[in-house]
């Protein structure tokens, strides 16, 4: 039973930025106390101090005497945050394909597996399926550096590529074949253990999904 309170604050905050992040929660609206307890049945305590968390990792704003809101966004704030993830993940990627041993090797191969079957089906015009499709975009990526065997390089890259995901959810279009290949090249490139490949692809593929974004907002 002790543990209960910590495991609600989890639930709620995993389920708020979740919102955030799928723009269920829009930019810049308030996060009013009364009307978060109600959709996420949480008490005032756990949503306060949920809130807090999420102003903490970038998520949410508290400016003094205004109570608590859903982090703007910008284009300024984007290429910010896509040159953080080039940075973290380029150099997790090295570590990573360093490190790796035959069960880094099958779960990337199991990522790769399962994000080109839903990018097949996305190629065919069925989008019924978005938010699992960046599930297993982020799985992907996981994979590729699970390996780096940091936790608070990959903890400081969850928060980033949460945020990155959150500018693709406001403008979801799909890249099609293009984003295809670059995912297989770093597939290859890993498997390979080329770092300097993987490297150069993984950091084009980041550009290029910049600007793909910054295009469509």
């Amino acid at each position: 039973m002790a543990k209960q309170p910590s495991t609600i604050g989890a639930s709620t905050y995993q389920r708020i930025k979740r919102d955030i992040i799928f723009g269920e929660l829009q930019p810049g609206s308030k996060l009013k106390l009364d009307a978060l307890k109600e959709r996420y049945s949480a008490s005032l305590s756990t949503l306060r101090e949920t809130l807090n968390r999420l102003a903490s990792d970038g998520f949410v704003e508290a400016p003094v005497q205004r109570g608590f809101l859903v982090t703007p966004v910008s284009r300024e704030d984007l290429t910010e945050i896509s040159e953080l993830r080039v940075l973290l993940e380029c150099h997790a990627l090295e570590l990573s394909i360093a490190n790796g041993d035959t069960d880094w090797e099958g779960n990337l191969v199991a990522a790769h597996h399962k994000l080109h079957l839903m990018e097949q089906q996305l190629l065919k015009g069925d989008e019924s399926e978005k938010e699992t499709w960046k599930r297993y975009d982020w799985e992907f990526h996981q994979a590729m550096i699970a390996a780096c065997n940091s936790k608070n390089l990959l903890s400081l890259h969850s928060i980033i590529y949460d945020k990155y995901l959150r500018y693709q959810m406001l403008v979801l279009t799909y890249r099609g074949e293009e984003a295809v290949k670059e995912h297989k090249g770093m597939f290859d490139a890993a498997l390979a253990r080329d770092a300097s490949t993987a490297k150069k692809l993984l950091e084009d593929h980041i550009r290029n999904g910049l600007s793909h974004t910054l295009e469509a907002m």
